[in-house]
């Protein structure tokens, strides 16, 4: 649990423009509940004194006591006298995303509340039976303890194989089993960073990335990437790049780049690459985060041109690249075949080998022009079955150089002492079929889409929908500043699902609502009925239309 002051300066900048017309002090009750429920304030947090709060917001202090009163009674809050106040999650109920199940679309403990907020698809068919077979092997390791720092032998053989297959030579010496893809994240951020460091990444990102890397102090550099046919106009960017220039006169921490917004100026879609490269050069940060393969939340994938020249950039700076693979392999209908984004570092080789759906794929030659093998630790790898298999099998790993490696292995003994040798079996047992499990998911996901899509252009033909080849979410614009109230109005209709901002850094991307297409027809049915609902509701009650600020969240 958290235990951070927030003052109320920065309170402010997370607020962003939560008056509605209505009482002020239920508008602030409001915005603060969705903020905890969002996570963008974490349990813990010790929230400004009424007063302090008052005078920053121009509020009496009446005002802003009846709000946390408010809070209180939802059970978002608790005070004691000469303590202040703090922020709780309520133990369940349809107000607790802690308290939502993963993969079924639903919250345990509520099966009439659906939750849109996990990205992720229910366990795979015949995982069960599986595990039963996984357990027989488990003999030969019971004389051991039962955990492991590094990762079984025939995993991490088996994962290196993974990568051979795809284009990509790996020694099972390259691979570290972990916790799922979050600790490995955290992991490699408490290695490399120190406090004040720059970390490049991804806006709008994963937002646990974001909470991993600012928790080893790091000073986050945003770079725009843009969703396929979802980009706003010009001022919409102009407007979500203002936040990271709010979260630094709010001491966030956050440094401005050129457009890190949800839009680029020229309604391109991507990576705004000439950004990428001047934020290498000009930040010179100590690690850049980048999902290049159906990226969280906006289904984008790099192209293989600019994997080269943005590896190569990094080289040049001595920035190290973790490339986050956990939705690497879910294609859809990707027309061209990529290789692992650490392929095409300089000094890396392929293979003749096997992709993810069976093709044969010739990598003969070196991948990118660079300065030769010494690079080839410029990029390390972040995977896992999180994704492909199941969100309740937390197996995740890292690929880097040996070197690495060993310095992470002996990193990770601070935190916790090893990987279950369990579930490592389990996926031992799996990843040879993993050709013939994309192509499953790959139909699922198909499906899921194309409903999606489909039932989204019906309700909402004014909400600019767009079309990915992979991955499982959409990133959707609503053409109007409303991600925020929309999220909290939707959660009055049963429906969990995160507003935009939870995917910024510092606030922004008001415009924009994640939408997962990855649960089954009928909950999506449910999910888009009540979004319908919740949207109706906000149309009732116009928007003030504040303009710059109304982005900056």
């Amino acid at each position: 649990m958290s235990d951070t002051q927030l003052s109320a300066r920065a309170l402010e900048s997370k607020l962003g423009e939560w008056r509605t017309g209505g009482s002020a002090y239920r508008g602030l009750a409001d915005r603060i509940r969705l903020l905890a429920l969002d996570g963008r304030l974490t349990a813990g947090t010790r929230l400004p004194a009424e007063r302090e709060l008052g005078v920053r917001l121009g509020l009496s202090r009446t005002t802003v006591t009846a709000a946390y009163r408010e809070l209180r009674a939802a059970g978002l809050l608790s005070s004691v006298r000469g303590s202040g106040s703090v922020v709780r999650l309520p133990g369940s109920g349809a107000g607790s995303l802690a308290a939502a199940g993963p993969g079924s679309g639903r919250a345990s403990g509520d099966t009439g509340v659906l939750d849109l907020s996990k990205a992720t698809m229910s366990a795979l068919g015949g995982l069960a039976d599986v595990a039963a077979r996984a357990a027989e092997d488990l003999s030969r390791h019971l004389n051991g303890p039962g955990f492991d720092p590094v990762g079984i032998p025939e995993l991490r053989a088996a994962i290196a194989e993974r990568y051979r297959v795809r284009g990509l030579p790996t020694d099972p010496e390259q691979i570290m089993v972990t916790i799922g893809a979050q600790h490995a994240i955290a992991l490699l951020a408490r290695v490399f960073v120190s406090r004040g460091d720059r970390v490049l990444i991804e806006q709008p990102s994963y937002p646990h990335a974001v909470e991993a890397f600012s928790a080893a102090g790091a000073r986050l550099v945003p770079v725009s990437v843009t969703a396929r046919g979802s980009a706003g106009s010009a001022a919409e960017a102009e407007a979500e790049a203002g936040a990271a220039v709010a979260g630094l006169a709010a001491g966030s921490g956050a440094l401005p780049a050129r457009a890190a917004g949800g839009a680029d100026p020229d309604g391109s879609s991507g990576w705004d690459e000439p950004a990428l490269l001047q934020a290498l050069r000009g930040s010179n940060p100590v690690l850049g985060y980048l999902m290049p393969d159906f990226h969280n939340p906006t289904g984008q994938t790099m192209p293989a041109e600019q994997r080269t020249r943005v590896i190569e950039a990094a080289a040049r700076q001595g920035t190290v690249l973790i490339a986050d693979e956990t939705m690497g392999e879910l294609s859809i209908d990707r027309s061209d075949d990529f290789m692992p984004f650490a392929a095409y570092a300089p000094g890396e080789r392929g293979s003749v080998g096997i992709n993810g759906y069976g093709t044969a794929v010739d990598s003969g030659t070196d991948v990118g022009t660079g300065a030769g093998t010494g690079d080839r630790g410029t990029v390390v790898t972040v995977g896992s079955v999180g994704k492909t298999i199941w969100g309740g099998l937390r197996i995740g790993w890292i690929r880097a150089e040996p070197a690495l490696i060993r310095r992470l292995v002996a990193a990770r003994t601070a935190t916790d002492m090893g990987t279950p040798i369990l579930e490592q079996l389990i996926v031992t047992r799996m990843l040879p079929e993993m050709p013939a499990i994309l192509e499953r998911r790959s139909r699922e996901l198909r499906a899921g889409r194309d409903h999606v899509e489909a039932l989204l252009a019906e309700r909402f033909p004014e909400w600019a929908v767009p079309h990915v080849d992979g991955g499982l979410t959409a990133w959707v614009n609503l053409g109007r500043p409303a991600s925020s109230q929309l999220a909290l109005a939707a959660r009055n209709h049963g429906l969990l699902v995160p507003a935009g901002p939870r995917f910024g850094v510092d606030g922004a991307f008001e415009r924009f609502l994640r939408v997962p297409f990855c649960h089954g027809a009928l909950e999506m049915e449910r999910a888009v009925d009540a979004l319908g609902l919740a949207w109706g509701s906000l149309l009732r009650h116009p928007l003030p239309d504040t303009g710059y600020l109304a982005d900056v969240v």
